[in-house]
């Protein structure tokens, strides 16, 4: 298919489709002249995929790149975590003293030495704005929490392809990075369920 179709059949104006090709997110289609090239499903897949990753995902360019590029040369599955998790995470101040955030998961079993530093600042820096908001939870609510979320994850591992480098990479980095929106949004709607059932008259 030429270019035009190519942008039709994946949702997007010609001109995008010329901007993710000029940045390198999109590879070459098959040249057939000097001006022209043709482009194959496998086009229209990867832009559907850079669609999803810098449409509803908010991931930038940069970090589309590096997803890309992570899902074609698939590190380690344990790296590919990493990846995922650099995408969806603030970088850390270095200055951050930790030590509340490794408390607890050391507390809970988990292994704060195996746990990415700028996830650990991230959950650092949520209980001191629960502290700076005046809004404590106990303990024993946290814990139930990082079960719900343990049981998410394990079930999540679980299920990475083993059969292909890439399907895992696929996998493990769009889990990531597709699927927190869907966590989030669920939970709001467990929410508002849960509201009705207990106060809705």
């Amino acid at each position: 298919m030429r270019m035009s179709e190519l942008a039709r059949e994946a949702g997007l104006p010609t001109a995008t489709v010329k901007y993710y090709l000029r940045e390198g997110l999109l590879p070459e289609g098959q040249r057939t002249s000097a001006t022209q090239a043709q482009y194959g499903e496998a086009h229209v897949e990867r832009l559907r995929l850079i669609r999803a990753l810098v449409g509803p995902a908010g991931q930038s360019l940069a970090d589309t790149r590096r997803i890309l590029q992570a899902i074609e040369n698939p590190p380690s599955e344990y790296d590919l975590l990493g990846i995922a998790h650099q995408t969806v995470t603030p970088p850390r101040d270095p200055t951050l003293d930790l030590a509340r955030a490794r408390a607890l998961l050391d507390r809970l079993g988990w292994d704060s030495a195996t746990c990415a530093p700028d996830s650990v600042a991230a959950l650092e820096e949520a209980l001191r704005a629960l502290t700076a908001g005046g809004f404590e939870l106990s303990d024993e609510v946290i814990e139930r929490y990082a079960r719900a979320m343990m049981g998410v994850a394990a079930d999540e591992v679980a299920d990475v392809p083993t059969d292909s480098a890439e399907a895992a990479a696929q996998y493990v980095i769009l889990g990531t990075v597709l699927v927190e929106p869907l966590l989030l949004s669920l939970r709001r709607l467990a929410q508002q369920s849960a509201s009705a059932r207990r106060f809705a008259p």
